[in-house]
């Protein structure tokens, strides 16, 4: 079982993907926020990282730029609500992000774009 890591300061983004992840048969690992989610996947590395970009504390783009740094194989969907603003997801993809979504997203089209990352090498 694949285990996916959550990271966004909003409690109910969190709460839905634990849900729907979940009921894919995934194993699913939260954080508010970019400091305690590197922590976690420290303590307890995932096969998949979910990062909010906007986010207290240490932000999503940092955080991002440090997991793909000191794991080089590590797994990063990035995602903001930032909207009209291509430009957080265009940078968190140059900080190693796999794929980038705008919230609101299509609950159904982050789910395939998980299954597909996990489904990569």
């Amino acid at each position: 079982m694949a285990t996916i890591l959550i990271i966004d300061d909003e409690q109910s983004i969190r709460a839905l993907l634990k849900e729907v992840l979940e009921k894919e048969g995934y194993r699913v690992l939260e954080a508010s926020d970019g400091r305690e989610g590197l922590a976690v996947y420290q303590k307890d590395p995932a096969d998949l990282v979910i990062m909010d970009l906007l986010m207290p504390a240490t932000d999503g783009l940092e955080a991002t730029l440090q997991l793909t740094r000191e794991y080089v194989d590590a797994k990063v969907i990035a995602m903001t609500g930032a909207q009209g603003d291509r430009n957080f997801l265009d940078v968190a993809k140059l900080f190693g992000a796999r794929r980038a979504f705008e919230k609101p997203f299509d609950i159904n089209a982050l789910v395939k774009a998980v299954k597909e990352e996990l489904a990569t090498p």
